[in-house]
């Protein structure tokens, strides 16, 4: 790996082949035989990691606030659409290592492949430093989020959920319309029915369509 990438990172590798695991893909490293040099532990690691760094901080940032509105903050600061921005910052989807066949493909599109492979990173600086490093990468490419919103921030399933419970009117009812791609690019159609009106949303899982399901819904009460 580059010394420009280490650059970007923030961190000198004493232990190199971390960060080469850390973006090996495991198409990669399964066509060569080597399943378990893919990125997925490392994954595993960083996934651990960036909620204990982002944790100590939220509680540091917010001390008055209670548990559950630092959960709310915790939850969209370490979701995937923020993982993908921010890997797309450090550029790492130039460096991450699959079968040319794939990136011709388009699997770059999902936003999960780079949101794992900055937890992989993570994982594999903080088994190469320790928690200081890692900690130090968080808190440089978390910075302005932390800081954007004064209030907790709540996802558009939550709003359509209290605004539904808050009329007496049940919990709105997700269902799955329709999934196509690859198994390595999937897409999914979900459609929310809250108050007897339904709204469609499309994603690369079915979280994120639900949640684009929950928005569109949303979308009516602001018109």
């Amino acid at each position: 790996m580059s010394a420009e990438l280490e650059a970007r990172l923030g961190h000198h590798f004493a232990r190199p082949e971390l960060l080469i695991r850390a973006l090996t893909h495991s198409t990669d490293a399964e066509s060569r035989g080597e399943g378990l040099l893919s990125n997925e532990r490392l994954e595993f690691v960083g996934d651990r990691v960036l909620g204990l760094c982002i944790a100590e901080w939220l509680a540091e940032r917010f001390p008055d606030e209670r548990e559950g509105d630092l959960a709310k903050r915790l939850s969209m600061l370490v979701s995937a659409d923020t993982l993908c921005k921010i890997a797309e910052e450090l550029g790492l989807g130039a460096d991450l290592r699959m079968p040319a066949r794939y990136r011709a493909t388009g699997l770059m599109g999902p936003r999960n492949l780079l949101s794992d492979a900055f937890e992989a990173v993570l994982g594999a600086i903080y088994l190469d430093g320790g928690i200081t490093p890692a900690r130090a990468l968080v808190r440089r490419c978390f910075a302005g989020l932390m800081d954007a919103d004064a209030r907790p921030p709540t996802s558009a399933k939550n709003r359509l959920q209290e605004w539904t419970l808050g009329r007496g009117l049940g919990l709105p009812a997700y269902g799955l319309v329709q999934s196509s791609g690859p198994a390595h690019a999937p897409r999914f159609v979900i459609s929310v029915l809250a108050a007897g009106r339904e709204a469609q949303g499309e994603g690369d899982s079915k979280r994120a369509a639900e949640q684009a399901a929950a928005e569109a819904w949303l979308k009516v009460l602001e018109t």
